[in-house]
C-alpha cells in the first residue's frame, strides 16, 4: 500500500484542473494581453479565476493578484507594504513560527534600517492578544500573522487580531500568511480586517507555481519587480495562464464540500492521534483535538530520529516529513519546535503528518500499525 501523508509540503492535482491546464496549454494559448480572438480567449480564463477568487474571499476583482506561489506573494505583502509606507513608520511585527517566507524578508528589511518586534507564542503555538497589543506603536506600518503554521497545525485568533490591530492603529497594514488555512476554512478578509492573504495552488490540489495574494483596494504596497505592468503594475510578467485558471478549479472543488470534506479529516486526525498515543513516550505538539488544524499533526518520538524513522516509513510505502519542505535541505532545528518548548532531544525525533481529502481510514490504519512496529525497534537499534 502506498500512503502519502505529506499534503503539507504538496498536494496530488485535482484531474479536474490539470485537464483543464491542458486545454489552456495545448489549445487555448494565447496570451491574455494580446488584442486578437485567442488573447481575448486567454483573458476569459483570467476573469473567470478573478471571479472565483474575489467570490470566496468575499472581495472584489482588483484586489486578487496571482504570483508565482506562497513565497512570493508573502515577499510582495511584506517587502512591498514597508517599502510603501516607510515615510509612516519604520517598525513590523510578526511571530517566532513564520513560515521562511515571511521571516526571511523581514531580516532583509531588518537589514534596510526597519525595526522588528517577534511575537512569542504558548506550548501550543498560539500567540497572546495582549502582547500583540502591547507591541502596536504609532509607527507600526506592518502585523503579519499566519493563519495555520505549517509544521504543527496551530491557528492563530485572525479576526480578533484584526480587530485589535484597527483599534489600536488604523493605518497599520495587517498580512496574513494563509498558504495553510486556504482551501481548510472559509476566510473573508475584510471580515477579519485583513489587508493582505496570501495563499497557494499547490496546497489544495492545484498546480506548482502559481499563488493569490489578497490585496485590500486602497492599501498601500509597492511591486517588488518591474516589467510590462501587469496585474495594475503590481505583479508585472505574462500570467501563467494554465496555473492561474488550475488554481481556480481546484479552489472551486475544494470548497464545494468543505465543511464535510474538513470534518471527515478532523475524524482521522483522530483514529491517527489515538493510534499514536498508544505507542509510548511519544508526545503531540501544538493544538489539541480540534482548537487545530484538521490535516496536520506534529509528532515527536522520543529515542528516534525524525530522519531514520522517515526512511524507515517510506520503505513501507508511507510518504511523512520531518519538518517543513522548504526548510528540508538546510538541517537545522526547527524555529517552530524550538518556540512552543520542545525538548531539546526532541527537536530531532519529530514527524509532521499532514492529511488531505485522498486519505482514507484504511491508510491512517496501515500508518499506525507500522508505526506500532518500527518504533520500539528503532528505540532498540538506538539503545545498543
Amino acid at each position: 500500500m502506498e500512503v502519502y501523508l505529506d499534503n503539507s509540503a504538496t498536494t496530488a492535482c485535482f484531474t479536474e484542473a490539470a485537464q483543464l491546464m491542458h486545454r489552456i496549454l495545448c489549445e487555448d494559448y494565447g496570451n491574455p494581453s494580446s488584442l486578437h480572438h485567442k488573447g481575448v480567449e486567454a483573458e476569459a480564463y483570467l476573469r473567470y479565476a478573478d471571479e472565483t477568487f474575489a467570490k470566496l474571499l468575499k472581495g472584489n476583482e482588483k484586489e486578487i493578484f496571482f504570483t508565482s506561489g506562497g513565497t512570493e506573494s508573502d515577499n510582495i505583502a511584506v517587502i512591498g507594504a514597508a517599502m510603501a509606507n516607510h515615510r509612516s513608520g519604520r517598525h513590523l511585527i510578526t511571530t517566532k513560527i513564520e513560515h521562511p517566507a515571511v521571516l526571511q524578508p523581514m531580516a532583509y528589511l531588518e537589514n534596510q534600517g526597519f525595526e522588528v518586534t517577534y511575537l512569542s507564542v504558548d506550548r501550543e503555538g498560539r500567540i497572546s492578544l495582549d502582547e500583540l497589543a502591547d507591541a502596536i506603536r504609532p509607527d507600526t506600518i506592518l502585523v503579519s500573522i499566519m493563519h495555520t503554521n505549517n509544521e504543527i497545525g496551530s491557528i492563530q485568533p485572525i479576526a480578533e487580531a484584526g480587530a485589535l490591530i484597527k483599534r489600536k492603529n488604523q493605518a497599520t497594514l495587517f498580512h496574513v500568511d494563509a498558504v495553510q488555512g486556504f482551501g481548510k476554512v472559509r476566510l473573508y478578509p475584510k471580515k477579519m480586517q485583513v489587508d493582505m492573504l496570501s495563499a497557494s495552488a499547490h496546497k489544495i490540489h492545484g498546480p506548482k507555481g502559481v499563488g493569490l495574494l489578497y490585496l485590500r483596494e486602497g492599501a498601500k504596497v509597492s511591486p517588488v519587480m518591474y516589467g510590462g505592468g501587469q496585474q495594475r503594475g503590481l505583479r508585472s510578467g505574462t500570467e501563467n495562464l494554465p496555473g492561474i485558471a488550475g488554481f481556480a478549479k481546484a479552489a472551486e472543488m475544494v470548497y464545494e464540500n468543505l465543511e464535510q470534506d474538513v470534518e471527515r479529516i478532523y475524524g482521522l486526525r483522530e483514529q491517527l492521534t489515538n493510534g499514536v498515543k498508544s505507542i509510548p513516550d511519544v508526545i503531540i505538539n501544538g493544538c489539541p483535538g480540534r482548537e487545530g488544524a484538521a490535516h496536520i499533526v506534529s509528532v515527536s518520538f522520543r529515542g528516534v530520529r525524525s530522519e531514520v524513522l522517515l526512511h524507515a516509513l517510506e520503505e513501507r510505502g508511507i510518504y511523512v516529513s520531518a519538518g517543513s519542505a522548504c526548510a528540508a535541505h538546510k538541517p537545522q532545528p526547527s524555529a517552530t519546535l524550538k518556540a512552543v518548548g520542545v525538548e531539546k532531544e526532541l527537536l530531532q525525533s519529530t514527524i509532521r503528518f499532514s492529511l488531505s481529502g485522498f486519505t482514507t481510514q484504511e491508510e491512517i490504519a496501515y500508518t499506525c500499525q507500522n508505526l506500532e512496529e518500527i518504533v520500539p525497534k528503532l528505540r532498540k537499534y538506538t539503545r545498543r
